[in-house]
């Protein structure tokens, strides 16, 4: 008799582990596919054999009591490839589990689903709770997820006798190889639904409209995704939902705009204003507030009010409020006012005021020159 612990090169006090750790890597050399060299495919069928039963307990323990492993095992008599499969030769090769997978489940978790939600600036800067209307599959409540008619149930494939596959077995150069393939009768299930829901058909699930509410957090900006865990589609047979996102889009403002968490709006100020300074209320998302603008305001200068922007998505704090002047130089004058300019401008001395270009944007060398004269 066959020395089969020698064979494979291990111990009697091997374990299974151990086992096909052994066979997994002479597998790999001697196998004829990858090593064409002559004796190569009698090492293999040697080795093969030896793991057919090493591998399997009771032909083991014939074997380590000096009985015929094959013999006692029902086989018909001895010799290499008696029952052997396949699948050894692939988790030899690949290291997966390539033995039997069994019936697999109806339930699948659902596909996640994606939403625009549509909100007003002042919900972004403080939050809001928004109610959400989406078209969704959610569970059966007829079948409730199993896809069978109501007291009917599933029943055992006959084909497969519930376990998902079948196997085929054929002869070649290894002996009897056995491989398994799902079975078609019932797609793998293992058993059959003979009624299916007349709701649903069979699915463990419908389609229809649903309504939730939804908490917008303070800060989010247009594209942000708000996830919200196995609220999106439920999965077959009643499966666990995936995950809606819903995206937030946020409606332009007619006063305000948003560049990160700063808001920006433009005052007109009348020429006199900004000459001599004013004060007035400004309508901001938390009501009126106190705007000073400064004697001497050119167009284009900008006041800041802190703390008045959007609220910080990460983090404490808000942004600020930042108010640009537009100074307004009148078309149309009286004489009277007209008369005044005038006179102000004797006083100023500005009668005839030469023009000076000025380039449209400075350089860094230039600003650094400016600062430098006034000083």
């Amino acid at each position: 008799m066959n020395d089969y612990y020698k064979d494979l090169g291990i111990s009697r006090e091997a374990t299974a582990e151990e086992i096909k750790r052994a066979y997994r890597r002479m597998a790999r050399r001697l196998h004829p596919d990858v090593n064409p060299v002559e004796g190569a495919e009698e090492e293999f069928k040697k080795i093969s054999q030896a793991y057919d039963v090493l591998s399997d307990a009771d032909k083991k323990h014939s074997y380590d009591m000096g009985a015929d492993p094959y013999a006692a095992a029902g086989s018909g008599g001895a010799g290499f490839g008696q029952g052997f499969s396949f699948s050894d030769v692939m988790d030899a090769f690949f290291g997966g589990q390539a033995t039997t997978r069994g019936p697999r489940s109806r339930q699948l978790r659902g596909q996640d689903a994606l939403v625009r939600l549509d909100i007003d600036l002042g919900d972004a800067v403080f939050g809001a709770e928004e109610e959400l209307t989406i078209d969704t599959a959610v569970t059966c409540g007829t079948c409730h997820g199993e896809g069978a008619q109501p007291g009917t149930g599933t029943s055992t494939c006959a084909v497969c006798q519930g376990r998902g596959e079948v196997q085929t077995v054929q002869r070649s150069f290894l002996g009897q190889v056995m491989t398994s393939r799902p079975c078609q009768a019932c797609q793998g299930f293992g058993t059959v639904i003979s009624n299916p829901c007349f709701e649903c058909s069979g699915q463990g699930r419908v389609r229809t409209r649903r309504t939730l509410k939804l908490r917008v957090p303070a800060g989010v900006d247009s594209g942000t995704r708000i996830q919200l865990a196995g609220e999106g589609e439920v999965g077959p047979g009643g499966g666990p939902g995936g995950d809606l996102y819903v995206e937030v889009a946020v409606r332009p403002h007619e006063t305000y705009t948003r560049r990160g968490d700063d808001l920006h709006c433009t005052v007109e100020l009348p020429m006199s204003a900004a000459a001599l300074g004013t004060s007035f209320k400004l309508s901001t998302f938390d009501g009126k507030s106190d705007l000073v603008i400064a004697p001497g305001t050119q167009a284009g200068d900008t006041s800041t009010m802190r703390g008045l922007g959007v609220t910080h998505l990460r983090g404490s704090g808000r942004g600020d409020l930042i108010v640009h002047a537009n100074v307004q130089t009148p078309t149309r004058l009286t004489p009277e006012q007209e008369d005044l300019l005038q006179q102000l401008a004797v006083l100023r001395g500005e009668e005839r005021p030469e023009g000076r270009l000025e380039p449209l944007e400075k350089g860094l060398l230039g600003k650094l020159r400016d600062a430098f004269k006034a000083k």
